[in-house]
């Protein structure tokens, strides 16, 4: 099962859950049977997060996102509406119990208005998860970086390359719909290979995996591998809109990471340390090699596996900031081949 497959069966199955439980709370204290509320939750939270899950941030994605925020939340919301108008008028929870259809106007109100505003709290919560990262989302809220911590992790620097000709190019305006669509696209193989996204920095993206996570199978290196070819899965969309298909190069590095939340009106988690520094500045070196790719040896000593690409090694670079270099592979590889 992949990641992104995975990921949503997990998020789909807390989402039937809580409806089964808000089923329960709205039905029990009525004098209803428990199966009929849990019927009634089961139903309606089935159906809205498969919609959400597979639907919306599925084949409706890339629609969805050319709208704003407050567009988007109202358009998911109208849709969840005649979905729950729906199942409330097919009344599940009284076919799950095998009782009687419920007649009366006042009640299928009531429980429409119940349900939808627990749906619209739902889809409220998806839409900020959406905007903030579920991880970053679930650390703010369970606290788990309020005091700052060390971790080992694996850092990975992506730019999409020639970026300030194709801005000269292509306009002020054109360039951010390119780069916003790439970073879109390539986001879809963070999610494949468990990582995470840390920020998006101009025309960067930083991706973060912990140690244990991101040893197995070579997470990094595959994601990279998956950026590359998703961009030229997708290059005949990217030249009839922009007449230019994005270009990728990238760095990757391990070692410990201070992470904690900082600020206060905008509070953020942060990653501070040598080990972003450096990784960014191996993305720099990576535009004077083969291949546009470097990869610490720090980093290629931690897999548990075999790289899945040919390396070969570059032995030791000098770097700024670092007064005996860095020890570095790159891909045998020419920069049109990767990206």
């Amino acid at each position: 099962m992949d990641a992104r497959l995975e990921r949503n069966l997990r998020l789909w199955l807390a989402v039937v859950a809580c409806g089964a439980t808000a089923g329960l709370v709205f039905n029990v204290p009525q004098g209803r049977s428990a199966v009929v509320g849990i019927g009634y939750g089961v139903a309606m939270s089935a159906v809205l997060g498969a919609v959400e899950l597979f639907i919306f941030n599925g084949p409706m994605r890339e629609w969805l996102g050319r709208f704003s925020f407050s567009s988007a939340l109202a358009i998911r919301s109208a849709i969840y509406a005649a979905i729950i108008g729906l199942l409330q008028w097919l009344q599940p929870g009284e076919l799950v119990a095998g009782l009687p259809p419920e007649t009366a106007r006042a009640s299928f109100w009531y429980g429409f208005l119940y349900s939808a505003a627990v749906s619209v709290l739902f889809n409220f919560g998806f839409a900020i998860t959406n905007l903030i990262g579920a991880r970053s989302l679930r650390n703010f809220m369970t606290g788990r970086y309020h005091a700052p911590v060390e971790e080992n992790r694996f850092v990975l620097f992506v730019d999409i390359a020639g970026s300030t000709g194709l801005a000269e190019s292509l306009g002020g305006l054109a360039i951010h719909r390119l780069l916003d669509r790439t970073f879109r696209l390539l986001t879809l193989s963070v999610v494949d290979y468990r990582g995470e996204v840390l920020n998006y920095v101009g025309d960067e993206v930083i991706v973060t995996w912990p140690e244990r996570e991101g040893a197995v199978d070579c997470r990094p290196l595959r994601c990279f591998l998956a950026m590359r070819d998703g961009l030229v899965r997708a290059a005949g969309q990217f030249e009839r809109e922009f007449s230019v298909v994005p270009r990728i190069r990238g760095s990757l590095h391990f070692g410990p990471v201070i992470i904690g939340e900082i600020g206060d009106v905008k509070r953020a988690i942060v990653f501070n340390g040598d080990v972003m520094n450096t990784a960014a500045r191996l993305e720099e070196l990576s535009r004077q090699v083969d291949g546009g790719f470097l990869a610490s040896r720090a980093a290629m000593q931690r897999f548990s596996s075999a790289p899945p690409f040919a390396v070969r090694d570059l032995g030791r670079l000098p770097i700024r900031g670092r007064v005996d270099g860095i020890d570095v592979v790159g891909i045998d590889a020419p920069i049109a081949a990767i990206a």
